[in-house]
């Protein structure tokens, strides 16, 4: 086996591509996406032992995990070592010990460039859409520090700026699902934002896309989903999909600051033992007070997920088959009596045989049917009802 096909063309079963942060939410998507395609698949992640789940999404041998830690630029080099093709997609909501947005974010993005620069290989680097050097919040602007360095170092490098990412194990959906089942008032900050959600699944094809040589070098792609929503459009959405009623009370910038200054006191007191689920912070509130959308210039020059020949897909196409678990009932709570059901017919009563029952036992028919004898009641048998 030569490694290329008869037109020149290298097949990805003898290519490798280094993926630093493969064992997140959005990297186990990706992780998944290239093997199905036939690449082999080295994760760089801290701790290889907890991403051994990820083995069984390609064959026997194909996915394998090293260490690298992205404030250790030797372990980079030695995880980028031989890789044909790089893919960064590190990042963190909140800083805490050592994870720092600078080192990760910034620094880090720019070791890993630099690493794949050494041996030639390109790169995917995944930031995130309201990246700008001049935001007021220490997560915007390190994710555009670091797509500065990413260029720096490998001009030629693919960047994606993906909004809201959701989809099966996502930490927006599903927090403020889990907020509802605690909470009877869910106060928010930012609810008049824009959100543009993109599902991961779509957003892990981008990154193939890009991988496979389907997407412009040098670019930087904003990737958003078919629609467009304020925050709390998608937190009411939430607590329909959910069947649940709660107040959302919308905080203005100054009150949400003090929320968030108690739940990082509140964590710190409990040395990080927090829920996620409850965790704030000052730099999320700021990063609420701008839309999370796909930029007009992104959609003029083609620069969008629709570019790469990708239909994004829909919230509702997906969410409520996540967000079943936390309804009272689970998988079998329903909507009836609620709007979008009236023009369902309900086929289930109160009671079987009532008004409006579907179960008519005494019409049934079928070989456990048995014969009724002069005055002798129901014969043996005669289970489910009577034949005609």
């Amino acid at each position: 086996m030569t490694g290329f096909d008869t037109v020149g063309l290298t097949r990805p079963a003898s290519q490798l591509v280094t993926i630093f942060g493969g064992s997140g939410f959005l990297g186990r998507h990706v992780v998944r996406s290239l093997a199905k395609q036939g690449y082999r698949i080295r994760v760089a992640v801290r701790r290889p032992d907890l991403a051994q789940f990820l083995q069984p999404l390609g064959r026997v041998g194909q996915i394998v995990g090293v260490q690298a830690n992205l404030r250790n630029p030797e372990s980079i080099r030695r995880a980028a070592e031989h890789a044909d093709i790089v893919v960064n997609l590190v990042g963190i909501l909140q800083e805490g010990g050592n994870q720092s947005f600078q080192r990760l974010q910034a620094e880090g993005a720019g070791e890993v460039a630099r690493a794949a620069a050494a041996i030639g290989a390109p790169l995917v680097h995944v930031s995130a859409i309201g990246a700008d050097p001049e935001s007021p919040a220490a997560y915007a602007r390190t994710k555009a520090e670091g797509e500065a360095q990413v260029f720096a170092a490998r001009p030629e490098a693919i960047v994606f700026r993906p909004s809201i990412v959701f989809g099966p194990g996502d930490g927006f959906f599903n927090r403020f699902a889990g907020l509802a089942r605690l909470m009877p008032v869910l106060p928010i900050a930012g609810a008049a934002t824009r959100m543009q959600p993109v599902f991961v699944g779509d957003v892990a094809e981008a990154i193939t896309h890009a991988v496979e040589g389907r997407a412009r070098a040098g670019t930087v792609y904003e990737l958003g989903g078919p629609e467009i929503r304020t925050l709390q459009e998608l937190i009411d959405y939430t607590l329909a999909v959910t069947m649940r009623q709660r107040v959302v009370l919308p905080l203005p910038q100054p009150l949400a600051m003090l929320q968030a200054r108690a739940l990082e006191l509140a964590d710190t007191l409990t040395l990080g033992l927090l829920p996620d689920g409850l965790k704030l912070t000052r730099d999320q509130v700021v990063m609420l007070q701008s839309d999370n959308v796909v930029s007009e210039a992104a959609k003029a020059e083609g620069r969008t997920i629709e570019a790469l020949g990708i239909t994004p897909t829909a919230v509702e196409a997906v969410v409520p088959g996540y967000l079943w678990r936390f309804r009272k009932a689970g998988q079998f709570a329903t909507r009836r009596g609620t709007p979008e059901m009236a023009t369902i017919p309900d086929l289930i009563a109160p009671e079987p045989m009532g008004p409006g029952s579907a179960h008519h036992p005494h019409d049934a028919g079928g070989p456990a049917v048995g014969q009724k004898g002069a005055g002798a009641g129901q014969a043996p048998g005669m289970r489910w009802g009577r034949r005609y």
